[in-house]
């Protein structure tokens, strides 16, 4: 059985789906709240099987920011489009923008205490403020060029 990282596995959770067509809409009605908008870009869980735990984690991400934070999942179709967009080189990703500027990506799954320090960092700096605060956050393996 695939696993279908997308409405029938998130709506639950208060996520929305967005395409090419739909994400400028989501952006801004996340910008009128005064929120930062978090997209989750998965991938095919089975090549990419961290998918699963990100899209876990997202509420609860969500959740734990109070109301800073609104979310929604990339579908599959529009991954491509989108993450040229934003950025995007590594499945699965979260993707953090407000008012229309890409604060940063976060890729992977990451300890707890990773994802809060560095959200926070992202939607506490200041807007305009230089992007190298906002940093893609590869596993150290990874960055090493070690394949596990």
């Amino acid at each position: 059985m695939e696993f279908q990282v997308g409405k029938h596995d998130l709506t639950r959770h208060g996520l929305n789906e967005v395409d090419a067509a739909t994400v400028d809409q989501f952006l801004g009605a996340t910008d009128e709240a005064g929120a930062v908008a978090v997209l989750l870009s998965a991938g095919d869980p089975n090549r990419f099987p961290e998918a699963i735990d990100v899209a876990v984690v997202l509420p609860e991400l969500i959740a734990a920011f109070g109301g800073r934070l609104r979310g929604a999942v990339i579908v599959r179709d529009a991954e491509r489009a989108l993450g040229e967009r934003f950025g995007v080189r590594v499945q699965p990703t979260l993707i953090f923008v407000a008012k229309g500027e890409t604060l940063g990506l976060i890729a992977k799954i990451q300890d707890w205490s990773v994802y809060v320090d560095r959200i926070t960092k992202l939607i506490d700096r200041p807007r305009g403020q230089s992007a190298a605060v906002a940093v893609t956050i590869v596993p150290r393996h990874r960055a090493q060029g070690v394949e596990l």
